[in-house]
């Protein structure tokens, strides 16, 4: 076994923070929120651990046996994020939730937190890292990411309805971008 670095915990949380980009998806966030009534933080947190953890053990050999490369499981990220994007900016829906607790799920826990760039991530700190602190620096971020689910009213309040939609349109375009920058670096035309 391994020690414990904490100079590679630091790298791997910090990457991993940028990637996850939990405080840009707070305007996605609080427009589920609002469009549900109610975003389950402890299911969508514990699904964003899952994930990542499943993903950092199995994703390139899971890809691999249903015949997906990494690149085409971005694309399908990507355009999942797009039309999020395409919904914030024009202020129309496109998804339809049927059942409301499952949006603590899908778009929130995965392709928003633990989507296609955090899973290919993954697979690339695993070729640098330990995988014991790449854990940790997981498990650092799934905290971080529960606490903002968790306290995702009070930061509502705090923008107040003007903040929210000049926050929703500004982050819908850079959401966007997002989407098509993830597309183009995962097709080959």
């Amino acid at each position: 076994m391994h020690p414990l670095i904490f100079k590679e915990i630091l790298s791997v949380t910090m990457i991993l923070f940028a990637i996850i980009d939990i405080l840009g998806a707070i305007p996605v966030i609080i427009e589920m929120r609002q469009r549900v009534g109610h975003i389950q933080s402890e299911k969508a947190s514990i699904a964003v651990l899952v994930l990542m953890i499943v993903f950092l053990f199995v994703g390139d050999k899971l890809l691999d046996v249903i015949g997906l490369d990494v690149s085409s499981f971005a694309i399908a990220g990507s355009l999942v994020i797009f039309i999020i994007a395409m919904e914030m900016i024009l202020g129309i829906r496109l998804f339809k939730e049927e059942m409301p607790e499952t949006v603590s799920i899908v778009p929130i826990a995965f392709p928003l937190i633990a989507g296609a760039g955090t899973m290919t991530t993954l697979l690339s700190l695993k070729t640098q890292y330990q995988t014991q602190n790449i854990l940790v620096g997981i498990v650092l971020n799934t905290m971080f990411v529960y606490l903002v689910l968790k306290n995702v009213q009070w930061l509502e309040k705090l923008l107040g309805k003007t903040g929210l939609g000049i926050l929703r349109k500004a982050f819908g375009i850079i959401l966007l971008a997002i989407a098509i920058k993830l597309f183009r670096s995962n097709t080959h035309l």
